[in-house]
């Protein structure tokens, strides 16, 4: 970020010290046990903390200002020249002043949301458009009414194309978002069942994802899974190009060869290799075609961008485990619809023969969790040697599976040290290890155990 404190002043007026002053804001600081020299201190209000409490400490960190709730006292050792703006909420001040920078460095905006595979998306897409373009993109979990801010603010001021993941976990959170960054193009990759303990239903889903078009620029387009019913009534819309698997879609995806690997794909004459495994990756995949085409980019550049990904942590997160197995850290977050997907992934692995799961419990399913756990069971079959689950819900997985393959070994935890301890006696060199949960099982503390 490059802004200087004068600018903050036509956003926001009210004000004491030096706040006209041409003094240059470098970053911003959230957080005041962190160093950042020339920053902006914001301090957020959450339900179990006020960040207005560590002024002080900010300003020995680095800040050189602040936007300021003006219904909480300054503290008394505030220095006289140190600019203040005052501001009625800190968190909506964070959002208009994203808003501010965005339009300022006017980069392309991607928009990226969807129930799963949106991280993959996001780092795929930010791969490709940087052959060609300079390129931004949201780093770890910022996605959300304050990560997206904060990311749109930490854009070098050469910035060209910024790609933004979008995350909501309630009706309402998108559209906050997606009026924020008024994207170009928006991804919406997938309907899923995660918040459906918020949302009622995968409709209500559906309608929580489609609020990512409410900031969509005329001139935009809307990418999105043609495969999914739930999406189709916008096939009919000038702005929305259908990508996937089946007939008559906008960008339809044919399956040449999937390895532990890599995944060969065709899209119309078209071939693509991804270093990836998994059909749904190659779904992911087109979404970022379509986008890359109508921002200019051509095959060779597409392909240049797939080989060069890199990944967000804990996504498909390969180690090399205990006496030679292979540990397969997916433990960022879950839902059914991802589970299944990535153990139809492990299941044709060619490169070990004993396949092990552990899977742990998927959070926000409300009252449907429990039938939603155990549909996981279904995208088990006798290729998968163990099933090893930990958690409230998990347990009807490996139940379910017991009771359909009495051949596949089952057991469930209620200790990560016992679980680790149990799966690591048995690792051999034909073994891989598949963790999956959703983020609050934090279950890749397993690693320690099963990584040497």
């Amino acid at each position: 970020m490059i802004l200087e404190v004068n600018e903050l002043t036509q956003l926001f007026p009210k004000k004491q010290g030096a706040a006209s002053d041409q003094i240059q804001l470098g970053s911003v600081m959230t957080d005041s046990r962190k160093t950042a020299k020339q920053s902006l201190f914001v301090p957020i209000v959450g339900e179990n903390f006020d960040a207005h409490d560590f002024l002080g400490d900010a300003i020995k960190q680095g800040a050189v200002a602040t936007l300021w709730q003006e219904d909480q006292p300054l503290p008394k050792l505030t220095p006289t020249d140190f600019p203040v703006f005052f501001v009625e909420d800190t968190t909506k001040a964070l959002q208009q002043l994203a808003s501010y920078y965005l339009k300022k460095v006017d980069p392309v905006v991607v928009g990226v949301t969807g129930s799963n595979g949106k991280t993959t998306t996001k780092d795929l897409a930010a791969s490709v458009l940087q052959v060609k373009y300079k390129t931004h993109k949201t780093a770890g979990n910022f996605n959300n009414h304050i990560g997206l801010p904060l990311t749109v603010l930490a854009m070098d001021p050469e910035t060209e194309a910024v790609v933004l993941e979008m995350g909501m976990d309630r009706a309402g959170e998108i559209s906050v978002l997606s009026k924020l960054a008024e994207p170009s193009y928006a991804i919406i990759t997938n309907i899923g069942e995660s918040h459906i303990e918020n949302l009622g239903s995968r409709e209500g889903i559906a309608g929580a994802k489609l609020e990512i078009t409410e900031g969509l620029s005329e001139e935009g387009a809307l990418i999105l899974d043609g495969d999914e019913p739930l999406l189709q009534e916008q096939n009919s819309k000038n702005w929305t190009v259908t990508c996937g698997f089946g007939d008559e879609l906008d960008y339809q995806a044919e399956i040449l060869q999937l390895t532990d690997e890599s995944s060969t794909f065709k899209v119309g004459e078209q071939s693509f290799e991804l270093p990836m495994a998994g059909k749904h990756n190659v779904k992911n995949a087109t979404y970022v075609i379509a986008l890359a085409e109508r921002l200019g980019l051509s095959p060779q550049e597409i392909q240049q961008g797939f080989q060069q990904l890199q990944m967000s942590a804990m996504r498909f997160e390969k180690h090399e485990g205990h006496k030679g197995s292979l540990i397969i850290n997916d433990a960022y977050n879950a839902s059914p619809t991802s589970m299944k997907a990535i153990i139809e992934v492990v299941s044709q692995l060619t490169s070990k023969s004993r396949k092990v799961l552990i899977l742990g419990d998927m959070f926000e399913l409300g009252e449907q969790s429990e039938k939603l756990h155990q549909s996981v069971a279904d995208a088990i079959d006798e290729k998968i040697h163990a099933v090893y689950t930990i958690g409230e819900y998990s347990k009807t997985i490996s139940d379910a599976v017991d009771k359909q393959y009495p051949s596949i070994e089952t057991h469930h935890f209620t200790e990560k040290q016992t679980l680790s301890h149990h799966v690591r006696k048995n690792l051999t060199a034909d073994t891989v290890v598949l963790i999956k949960a959703s983020r609050g099982m934090k279950l890749e503390e397993l690693l320690e155990n099963l990584v040497d």
